[in-house]
């Protein structure tokens, strides 16, 4: 029998029991579970000994990120931002040291230079330093119209989103070494934005082309700092439940027919942060389901 299976098939499709969680939501309450990768993910020691600060990182794709770097050999600071997500993040604090890997917990708040600055500062001081900034936070809330989205909540998103992005790069980048990675988590709304998602598509277009800008100015400088982004397509996060209209049908629209699994989208990652992308800066990988996006 093929070891490969059919991407249509491969994981849940469309249409999900009804539900809806309160922001951000949690992965015990998702139906059906997400996929992380806790079952299947083997690591080669693509990223032994690399010091890692991963934000978004107690559920969704920072989960699977997570899981995947640790058992490539990383040790992780793990910062997310809610009270209610503290079951999740201890859960994927779990599996990283299952992983026999290191791992420091951090709530926080990414809007707040302060704290960002004190995220990195932790990484020098319980890690020994940061070779990998992996930027995944992201806050959105959908709208059908532009008279629902408050000012409040478009700062908010942009805050969240983008800001905290350069907090953090600013903060990380005197203390990377050559061969050290940033990620950025873009979106397919970067090149296809949802008609519900105002705030939070123009934050996707932005990050990536800060990605872009951020990877020519420290390439210029020879600091040997590759910056590079992932644009997923709909992924099946607790994001979903707790956010978005009829999450029942969420993903049905891709050529797939389903949302991805955070375990198909933490490869890329790995791929992005280990020496196998070497010649790769200022780049965004879709992963999309066959969505196109150029």
């Amino acid at each position: 029998m093929s070891q490969f299976k059919d991407p249509h098939t491969k994981y849940p499709t469309p249409p999900f029991p009804k539900q809806k969680q309160q922001v951000p939501g949690t992965e015990t309450a998702m139906k059906p579970q997400a996929d992380h990768g806790e079952k299947t993910y083997v690591g080669s020691g693509k990223l032994n000994g690399a010091k890692a600060v991963i934000t978004g990182a107690d559920s969704g794709i920072g989960r699977a990120i997570a899981i995947a770097y640790a058992r490539e050999g990383a040790d992780l600071i793990i910062s997310y931002g809610y009270d209610i997500e503290d079951e999740d993040a201890k859960e994927t604090a779990r599996l990283v040291k299952e992983a026999g890997r290191k791992v420091i917990l951090s709530k926080g708040d990414l809007r707040d230079e302060n704290y960002c600055n004190q995220l990195i500062d932790c990484a020098l001081s319980e890690l020994g330093g940061i070779d990998i900034l992996v930027n995944n936070a992201a806050y959105q809330m959908a709208h059908k119209t532009l008279e629902a989205l408050k000012a409040e909540e478009w700062n908010r998103t942009f805050e969240t989103n983008i800001r905290s992005m350069f907090y953090l790069s600013k903060a990380a980048v005197p203390h990377m070494q050559p061969g050290s990675s940033i990620i950025n988590t873009a979106s397919v709304n970067s090149y296809h934005p949802s008609a519900v998602l105002l705030d939070y598509a123009a934050t996707k277009g932005a990050i990536q082309n800060f990605t872009a800008n951020l990877a020519q100015m420290l390439l210029q400088q020879d600091k040997g700092i590759r910056v590079n982004a992932v644009a997923p397509g709909p992924v099946w996060t607790p994001l979903i439940p707790s956010t978005m209209p009829e999450p029942e049908n969420f993903g049905k629209e891709t050529p797939i027919k389903r949302p991805a699994q955070p375990a198909e989208i933490a490869p890329a990652y790995v791929f992005l942060a280990s020496e196998d992308s070497s010649y790769i800066a200022g780049a965004t990988l879709a992963i999309t389901g066959g969505k196109i996006a150029i």
